[in-house]
């Protein structure tokens, strides 16, 4: 909480999409934000969107860097320094191919973003937390870390780990106020399948095609409501899809 009395919510990846959404949800309720991500020129007009420096510290950070990010967490400025929500929302997922036919290095992106990233945040800022006594983790998982669906592999491995991640952090905190949510979205029209199609527009907006998928706008809402609650409750973990989607049934079909 700052000085004058406004919460604070760092919010990791916060260019587009998710990050950026929710950004916007918080500073209309009167929060003050903390954004982080790699595109200098977009942290700047999502700060200057919602009302300058003294509403929103603007981080242009790279989550895998471990270094970086503990200096720049860790040395936030005083009016935004104590953190009463992380939401560690910076991931991606790169490629669709089988795991024989998948690139190494964009493994390795995903496993430094989704996991570490995660984990050198929350190491970060948790042990003030813990000290103020009081806190609230909201981690960004996915049905993807509950349902496997070909190509999905590596991704899939990532958020199955912040969910188990969330639940450990659970556990650690019992009998301590902090509140840990693990939000797990279904099918989401943002930047991600652009990122994951690597730049192929055309094949993103056919995945979500006549299937009326959830919207940034949608996952913030969750987030917020999760950290609005009062401080008693704990939501463990949110899991969304749109109504066009579903985990219905297993399916087998004859070896080739």
């Amino acid at each position: 909480m700052s000085d004058n009395g406004a919460k604070i919510a760092l919010i990791t990846g916060g260019t587009a999409g998710f990050g950026a959404a929710t950004a916007r949800r918080f500073v209309r309720e009167g929060w003050k934000v903390v954004i982080t991500g790699r595109r200098e020129q977009r942290l700047g007009q999502l700060q200057d969107e919602l009302g300058g420096a003294d509403v929103v510290h603007a981080i242009t950070l790279d989550m895998r860097d471990r270094a970086a990010v503990e200096q720049a967490l860790g040395d936030l400025p005083p009016a935004f320094r104590d953190v009463d929500v992380l939401v560690n929302n910076a991931g991606l997922a790169l490629g669709i191919e089988p795991a024989w036919g998948c690139d190494m290095d964009e493994w390795e992106t995903m496993v430094d973003t989704n996991i570490k990233g995660v984990l050198y945040a929350t190491r970060t800022l948790l042990p003030a937390m813990v000290e103020r006594n009081r806190g609230h983790i909201i981690n960004l998982g996915s049905v993807a870390g509950n349902y496997a669906y070909p190509g999905g592999n590596v991704y899939m491995g990532t958020k199955a780990f912040v969910k188990q991640f969330s639940l450990g952090l659970r556990a650690d905190l019992y009998g301590k106020p902090i509140r840990v949510t693990n939000v797990e979205p279904g099918l989401s029209e943002s930047e991600f399948s652009v990122v994951r199609y690597r730049g192929d527009q055309e094949k993103a907006d056919s995945l979500y095609e006549g299937k009326s998928p959830l919207t940034p706008d949608d996952i913030a809402e969750c987030i917020y409501w999760a950290a609005s609650l009062p401080p008693h409750v704990n939501i463990n973990r949110i899991e969304v899809m749109p109504v066009t989607q579903s985990f219905a049934g297993l399916h087998a079909k004859p070896t080739e």
